[in-house]
C-alpha cells in the first residue's frame, strides 16, 4: 500500500515542503530510504522498528521503501522519524489515510514511542501556514514555540500513540495557543542595570550615543577599567525589542537548537559574547551542513568582542560584509543558506600587550614596536566600520566609593527610545536608524553649514580620514543631534563625533 503525509525541512532559517512516500509491498523483510538522506535519516529505521514496536502497534514484515521528495536536496536530521511512522502505521490500516490530508507531521522518535524536541519548529510552523496547511503536529516540548504562529493549528503530542489516537479520533488534542503579551510583560526583563557602573561618564555617554543611533563601538582600556561590564548592560538602553524582532531571532535559535525547554520566544535582546579562541564559522555560521553562527544569534542585539586583537584576523575579517549588509550568506557545493546578521558590535581591547599604556596608575612595560604590532593586529578597514573608539580609563577610588548616584538604565533609556522615534519619522520605512544611512539620505539629512564644514574639512585632513570614516562621523554626528532635539547639526555636535574617533587621533 502506498500512502503520502506531508512534513518539511530547514535550511538556514526558512524551511520547504517534503513529501514523505511510504510503500509497503510483498516481498523479503527490508527498509529502504531514498531521497538523499544523511546518516541521521538512513539510522531512523531502527529508531522507527522500536518506537512503533514498543507502542503495541506492528511493524511490518515486508519491503518498505521510504522516499523523502523532491529527491535533489539533501534531508537531514531526524525530524522525519515521526512523519515516517505515521505513515508505516497508515499503510497497514492503523491509521485513516485520509486523515493525513492538510496535515504537516514533524518529530523525532525515541525507541520506546516518545517524541522527542526537535531544531527549527519555529520555521516549520511558518511554512505550515504559507503553504495553507491546516495543522501541523510537533513534539510537546516545541508547542509553545510554533504556537507564535497565527493561522496554523498547532498540536503538540508526547508519544507516538498520541498520534496514531488523535488521527483515528479516539484523542482529542487542543491547538496550542500563545499569548504573546503575557510572555513579553513577564520575561523582558533585564538583571542588570547602568546605574551598578561607577564613574566613566565619557563612555556611558558614548554608549548612550550608540544605542541611539545603532552604531558600532570599540572601547581601549587597561584591565579592569569595566569596559565587559558597560558592554553587557547596553541591551538595558536598547529599544524594546518588538514581535516581529523577536520572531525572526527565536527563528534562528530555533533553527539553532538553542531554545532551552521553558523558552518559548527570545524577549530580550540578545547579548553574545564569543571567546577569542572562536573560529571563521563559529563567528559567522557555516559547517558541512550550515549553522548559524555568533553574529546571527546576536541578530536585533549586541556582538561584544573582548579582547578584539587576539581574535585571528581571518576570522575579524570575515565580519566586514555583515557589518555592511546586516546578513550572511553561507554557500556549499549543495545549496546555501543566508542568516540575518543584523547586529551592534561591540568590542574591547587593551591599549597594548600588557595592557596599561597611558594608564595613569600603572607604567607600561611594552616597546614602542611592541605597541605598534598590538594595534596593526586590527585592520583598517575593519577600524573603519566602528563608528565610535572611546577610550576607558582606569576607574578612580573615589568613584567606586561614592554611593549609586549615576542614571538608571531607564532614564537613558527614555532619550534613547525618543531619538529612535525621531529617526523613525525621518526615514519611514527606508531604514530605521542613522546608522544605516545610505549616500542619498546622508546628503539629505547630515548637511552641514559653513563652520561645521571648517571644523570637518580640518578632522578630515589633520586625522587623515578614509571616506568611509568621514561618513560615518556625519552619522554620528547626526545622532547626537537627534539626542538634543536639534533638526541641525551644529559644531559642537560635530565635534563631540570627532572624539570618538580616538584610533585616528592617536598615532603610537
Amino acid at each position: 500500500m502506498f500512502v503520502r503525509t506531508t512534513s518539511c525541512a530547514t535550511v538556514g532559517i526558512n524551511s520547504y515542503h517534503v513529501d514523505v512516500e511510504v510503500d509497503v509491498s510483498f516481498g523479503m523483510p527490508y527498509f529502504a530510504t531514498v531521497g538523499l538522506p544523511d546518516t541521521a535519516v538512513k539510522e531512523s529505521k531502527d529508531r522507527i522498528r522500536a518506537a512503533i514496536r514498543n507502542s503495541g502497534y506492528p511493524f511490518p514484515q515486508t519491503h518498505v521503501t521510504v522516499n523523502l521528495a523532491p529527491a535533489d536536496i539533501r534531508k537531514e536530521g531526524s525530524a522525519f522519524d515521526l512523519p515516517v511512522a505515521v505513515a508505516l502505521l497508515a499503510a497497514q490500516g492503523l491509521v485513516p489515510p485520509e486523515s493525513l490530508a492538510d496535515l504537516c507531521i514533524i518529530g523525532e522518535l525515541s525507541l520506546d514511542g516518545t517524541v522527542k524536541a526537535i531544531c527549527g519548529a519555529l520555521s516549520c510552523a511558518f511554512f505550515a501556514r504559507e503553504a495553507r496547511i491546516k495543522a501541523i503536529i510537533v513534539p510537546t516540548a516545541n508547542t509553545m514555540e510554533a504556537a507564535m504562529v497565527e493561522g496554523v493549528d498547532v498540536i503538540g503530542v508526547e508519544t507516538l500513540a498520541d498520534v496514531v489516537e488523535f488521527l483515528g479520533g479516539t484523542k482529542q488534542i487542543a491547538p496550542a495557543r500563545f499569548d504573546a503579551g503575557a510572555y513579553f510583560s513577564e520575561h523582558r526583563l533585564y538583571s542588570q542595570d547602568f546605574d551598578e557602573i561607577k564613574g566613566q561618564e565619557g563612555v556611558k555617554r558614548a554608549l548612550e550615543v550608540a544605542a541611539a543611533g545603532n552604531h558600532n563601538v570599540l572601547m581601549i582600556g587597561p584591565p579592569g577599567s569595566g569596559k565587559s561590564m558597560l558592554a553587557q548592560r547596553l541591551p538595558t538602553i536598547l529599544p524594546d525589542i518588538t514581535f516581529q524582532e523577536a520572531i525572526e531571532i527565536t527563528k534562528v535559535y530555533s533553527s539553532a537548537g538553542l531554545l532551552g525547554a521553558t523558552q518559548r520566544i527570545i524577549a530580550t535582546r540578545p547579548f553574545r559574547a564569543p571567546h577569542h579562541t572562536t573560529s571563521d564559522a563559529g563567528l559567522i555560521g557555516g559547517g558541512q551542513y550550515p549553522r548559524p553562527g555568533e553574529i546571527s544569534l546576536a541578530h536585533h542585539g549586541v556582538l561584544f568582542l573582548d579582547e578584539l586583537p587576539e581574535f585571528r584576523k581571518n576570522v575579524l575579517e570575515t565580519l566586514r560584509q555583515p557589518l555592511e549588509s546586516g546578513s550572511i550568506t553561507v554557500t556549499r557545493s549543495a545549496f546555501s543558506a543566508t542568516y540575518p546578521a543584523d547586529f551592534m558590535l561591540i568590542a574591547a581591547m587593551n591599549p597594548c600587550p600588557c595592557g596599561y599604556y597611558g594608564d595613569r596608575n600603572k607604567s607600561c612595560r611594552c616597546s614602542l614596536k611592541q605597541i605598534q604590532a598590538y594595534q596593526a593586529r586590527l585592520s583598517g578597514p575593519l577600524l573603519d566600520r566602528i563608528d565610535i573608539h572611546i577610550e576607558v580609563p582606569s576607574v578612580r577610588y573615589w568613584d567606586l566609593a561614592r554611593g549609586n548616584d549615576g542614571e538608571s538604565s531607564a532614564t537613558i533609556k527614555a532619550r534613547v527610545d525618543m531619538a529612535r522615534q525621531v529617526q523613525k519619522r525621518r526615514f519611514g520605512n527606508c531604514t530605521t536608524n542613522n546608522a544605516n544611512m545610505g549616500d542619498g539620505l546622508l546628503r539629505e539629512h547630515c548637511a552641514l553649514d559653513k563652520d561645521a564644514q571648517a571644523i570637518m574639512e580640518m578632522a578630515f585632513q589633520r586625522l587623515g580620514l578614509s571616506a568611509r570614516a568621514n561618513n560615518r562621523i556625519l552619522r554620528m554626528a547626526r545622532t547626537i543631534a537627534d539626542l538634543e532635539g536639534s533638526a541641525d547639526i551644529a559644531c559642537h555636535h560635530l565635534s563631540e563625533a570627532v572624539q570618538y574617533r580616538s584610533l585616528d587621533r592617536k598615532i603610537v
